[in-house]
């Protein structure tokens, strides 16, 4: 009798193990309902038929460890996640995914699997699947449950928008007063263009996703497409408040009755409410000709932020880019 007991204590420890981790030690995961009241390391939803079209954007909240993901601006994936350790943390800022590789072996830590491995920078900051022990362990990367990581992978493209905050996230609304893309607050990276100026060079990057960033503290906006600066133009007055946060928007594939596009508020992080785009647009001191240039350019997808943080000078160097990142 006790050697059936010892038996069947042994297949349950094999069966559970081979439900929470493979071979390498990553965690298999667990799909539980959206209402879910307690998420365990491991657990995740994933409902992608409720916006079954569209752009991805991911935003990752590092002090909740978890994920959400959004397409077409509708939440269809949330997913607890481990970031990295106070000796080796996560960037925090605006990345575009770089690189996808289903098999992927680390060239950094030798012989560390990466499965549905998603590059961030070039230097070595990825999403990929791993072990998640419920609390940040990794050496910058953000592990995913195995099978969150294998989902998301299904939907997203290089140039897909993900968005690192050390603020607590929740749609339309901040849990803290804080700022969602932690900035330095020394003088802008680039000499600021005249009142009127504007540059705009689309033969830079003729092709690939548009991120555009209109910075308060800079008072200029930024165009980039697949990481590289295409145009800015002076914002020298905006009417918005100095310290009101930043707000994450996406173009949708609507417009009204006046033909001015729609944008959803993907995420808002600050004190104030996030503006009205369409309202905002009539108060901005911008160049028409630039504004004009951007109206072309923007898709569905496009991803707009506004942000009272300086944007970092890594934006200019390389496609290998940061944007408004502490490091």
């Amino acid at each position: 009798m006790k050697r059936q007991l010892a038996i069947l204590a042994i297949l349950i420890l094999i069966l559970t193990t081979s439900l929470t981790a493979n071979g390498a030690g990553h965690t298999k995961g667990r799909e539980v309902e959206p209402f879910t009241p307690a998420f365990k390391p491991g657990d995740y939803v994933w409902h992608p038929e409720i916006s079954p079209a569209g752009p991805v954007v991911i935003i990752v909240s590092l002090p909740e460890q978890k994920m959400y993901v959004y397409r077409n601006g509708v939440r269809i994936g949330f997913s607890t996640v481990s970031t990295g350790t106070k000796g080796h943390p996560t960037p925090t800022g605006m990345f575009t995914i770089l690189q996808k590789k289903v098999r992927h072996e680390s060239s950094i830590y030798k012989g560390a699997k990466m499965p549905h491995m998603q590059r961030l920078t070039w230097s070595g900051i990825a999403m990929h699947a791993g072990h998640l022990p419920g609390y940040p362990a990794s050496h910058g990367c953000v592990r995913l449950p195995i099978d969150f990581a294998e989902r998301l992978y299904s939907v997203t493209n290089n140039g897909t928008n993900v968005i690192v905050t050390d603020d607590k996230f929740a749609p339309g609304e901040t849990a803290e007063p804080a700022r969602l893309l932690s900035g330095k607050t020394g003088a802008p990276s680039t000499p600021p263009l005249a009142v009127g100026g504007f540059e705009w060079h689309p033969e830079k990057a003729p092709t690939g996703p548009l991120s555009i960033i209109l910075s308060t503290a800079d008072q200029q906006i930024y165009a980039y497409r697949n990481g590289i600066e295409i145009g800015r133009a002076a914002v020298p007055s905006t009417g918005l408040a100095q310290g009101s946060g930043s707000f994450v928007y996406s173009a949708l594939d609507k417009f009204d009755p006046n033909g001015l596009r729609d944008w959803t508020s993907t995420s808002s992080f600050g004190s104030a409410q996030a503006p009205d785009i369409k309202a905002l647009v009539k108060q901005v001191t911008i160049a028409p000709e630039f504004l004009e240039h951007l109206r072309t350019a923007v898709s569905p997808g496009t991803t707009l932020i506004i942000t009272d943080v300086h944007v970092s000078a890594q934006t200019r160097s390389e496609p290998g880019f940061n944007i408004l990142t502490t490091d």
